[in-house]
């Protein structure tokens, strides 16, 4: 088999299993964190947020802007409607893969380890590019001539901001409510998880932060109405 389709096969397989990156990051990290007994300090935790928040804020706003049929966390195959050029995808290719990088780059920060988190950035690019190879190739076989024309002057990954379009349709709250719920609610999981941990760990007299208690009980209150609201409306 040749590269190119080795590459095409692979990054069709990563794409239907991309779900699963944030598993070992997550797992290695806590690890980590535990065997080493990491403090991490309000400064530090608060800096390791805002990553994962510019992250979240990424991806929320790349789908509230998104087209229908687009943007979407499909895994059985590659599916486009139609193709975005506008609002963030004209400043950027893999808006939400991007922000997937600062989200789970947030929490490879925790292991305070620059060699742990340079292996994260490694790793996350040889999974993407794969996956990023394999979706262009299925975009150039549907759009042509469209896709190759904006590929060519927009970046794959880091936004060139001097080539922002406004977006061609509007913000719809709805669907990033819909989409994005589950990794709300994992990123208040995660860093409950790692601050919790770490204050036991330390001997901290207060074992919880009441700011990422109520960030987690907020995001699972949204979680579970929609699930249910989802639940009802099958019903």
């Amino acid at each position: 088999m040749i590269l190119s389709k080795q590459l095409e096969t692979a990054g069709n397989w990563l794409f239907r299993y991309r779900g699963i990156l944030p598993v070992p990051v997550l797992a290695s990290s806590y690890i980590y964190f535990i065997f080493n007994k990491i403090n991490l300090g309000g400064v530090y935790l608060m800096t390791a947020f805002c990553v994962c928040l510019i992250g979240f804020l990424i991806r929320a706003y790349t789908v509230g802007y998104a087209a229908e049929g687009t943007s979407g966390r499909n895994t059985a195959g590659q599916a486009a409607e139609s193709l975005n050029t506008t609002g963030i995808y004209s400043v950027v290719r893999n808006p939400l893969y991007l922000g997937n990088f600062f989200m789970w780059g947030g929490v490879a920060m925790f292991t305070k380890n620059p060699l742990f988190i340079l292996a994260f950035c490694l790793a996350f690019w040889l999974y993407y590019e794969r996956i990023i190879y394999a979706e262009e190739q299925f975009l150039i076989k549907k759009f042509g001539n469209t896709f190759t024309d904006w590929a060519s002057r927009t970046p794959a990954f880091i936004p060139k901001p001097g080539l922002f379009k406004k977006p061609a349709t509007a913000f719809n709250l709805k669907k990033v409510l819909k989409k994005e719920k589950s990794g709300l609610l994992a990123v208040s999981i995660v860093f409950l998880l790692f601050d919790t941990t770490g204050r036991i760990l330390s001997g901290s007299p207060d074992s919880v932060n009441p700011y990422l208690l109520a960030l987690f009980a907020m995001s699972l209150a949204i979680y579970t109405v929609l699930k249910l609201f989802k639940l009802t409306r099958k019903g």
